[in-house]
């Protein structure tokens, strides 16, 4: 199958799932593998990454640059980017300690699919009950969460580090857990994503630089700009859907494409 025919297609997958509660690393893989593409490094999959976190920018670039501008005088503008980076530090302080685990274990080709599939599931079936048990929000401006609000948020980001958890699907669902109305636990994980996926991008991409130089930068370029194509619109209707329809419709999702995945490791 062509490198560029690859890139399309995953730039389609990232764009159409980071930002939604089912998991982009999971689909991901299950594509990779399908497709039988496995590049060095795993190059342009953390690449096309970048597109997805530039389509949050586009989309909320009023917001931070506001907030960028403001600054040195607003102490809503602190208030905002303190609540931001204590929400990102669990997942800097837990990823970097467990990298070395996320990556030869849970990631391991031989476990890797059987965690996604477990994950998907399971997560399926908790967003169907949990969301039942959701309280009556009492946080309701994703702007101006309080800060312990954004630490323990930033808590339930960290169960992502494991294949087939949801990065948004946890801080969402946890959010509402909290007493944060749905869709400003939407909006503060949009803005959770900047710091955490670049961080997380940066990382991988300075473990993989030998890679990177031998990369097919044309391909991985396609992928980009199709993640962030695909990702902006996502994230532009996301808020609105899941006001509408709340979380229920990626919980049935997840526990069909758990069940399925699950079938096929076992008929393989």
């Amino acid at each position: 199958m062509h490198d560029t025919f690859i890139a399309v297609i995953l730039g389609i997958i990232e764009g159409l799932t980071e930002f939604l509660p089912v998991s982009s690393t999971a689909h991901l893989l299950i594509a990779e593998d399908v497709m039988g593409f496995h590049p060095p490094g795993e190059v342009l999959p953390i690449v096309i990454q970048f597109g997805a976190i530039l389509a949050v920018v586009a989309v909320y670039w009023r917001k931070f640059w506001d907030v960028l501008v403001k600054l040195p005088t607003s102490s809503d503008a602190r208030h905002f980017v303190l609540s931001i980076l204590i929400a990102f530090m669990p997942a800097v302080v837990i990823g970097l300690a467990l990298h070395g685990f996320i990556k030869n274990v849970l990631f391991a080709p031989t476990v890797a699919p059987y965690v996604i599939a477990t994950s998907l599931f399971l997560g399926g079936v908790l967003i169907l009950v949990l969301e039942r048990m959701r309280p009556v929000p009492r946080f309701t401006d994703g702007d101006r969460l309080p800060y312990i609000k954004a630490l323990q948020i930033g808590f339930c980001q960290v169960l992502a580090i494991f294949p087939g958890v949801s990065r948004s699907g946890a801080t969402i669902l946890g959010g509402e857990l909290l007493g944060v109305d749905r869709a400003a636990a939407a909006v503060f994980t949009f803005y959770l994503a900047v710091p955490t996926m670049l961080g997380a991008t940066v990382l991988d991409v300075y473990k993989n630089r030998d890679a990177l130089a031998g990369a097919a930068w044309a391909d991985i370029g396609v992928g980009f700009v199709v993640a962030f194509l695909v990702a902006l619109v996502v994230v532009k209707g996301f808020i609105g859907f899941i006001s509408k329809y709340g979380l229920k419709p990626f919980g049935w999702y997840r526990i069909i494409a758990g069940l399925a995945l699950m079938a096929w490791l076992v008929l393989a």
